[in-house]
């Protein structure tokens, strides 16, 4: 058993793409058209990690109530942590893209550094120690 697809909402389907594969590096998997439950045309945009079973889904927000959860799905707090071999490669192209990145720090666990992606939600970006 293993979760095969954690939803992530978003503002809009190219934007996310380029976030996520272009500057993280995820692969993307399918970008297909869909429809809403009742009938509007809409993506099936999944992405992930190299080598990872579990995925992102980039669900484009439909209406005012998943608008409002854009960036804040999980209320401010860290919701996703993306552990790397290469952390300086990865927190120079997030640098390099713009986003808001923390200095990062040394923890018993790895180098971290909390990052936004796209939508405004927090990661925490976590790598080997030096």
């Amino acid at each position: 058993m293993f979760m095969s697809l954690v939803t992530l909402v978003v503002r809009d389907y190219d934007a996310a793409i380029e976030f996520f594969a272009g500057v993280l590096g995820f692969e993307l998997v399918e970008d297909s058209p869909s429809t809403t439950n009742d009938g509007r045309p809409k993506r099936w945009v999944v992405v992930r990690p190299p080598g990872a079973e579990t995925g992102l889904l980039l669900a484009r927000a439909d209406g005012e109530r998943q608008e409002a959860v854009v960036g804040t799905q999980a209320a401010g707090r860290v919701a996703f942590f993306l552990r790397v071999d290469d952390f300086d490669a990865v927190y120079a192209r997030l640098v390099a893209a713009g986003a808001q990145i923390t200095p990062s720090r040394d923890e018993p666990y790895g180098r971290v550094a909390i990052f936004e992606d796209v939508a405004g939600n927090k990661w925490d970006l976590v790598g080997p120690l030096p």
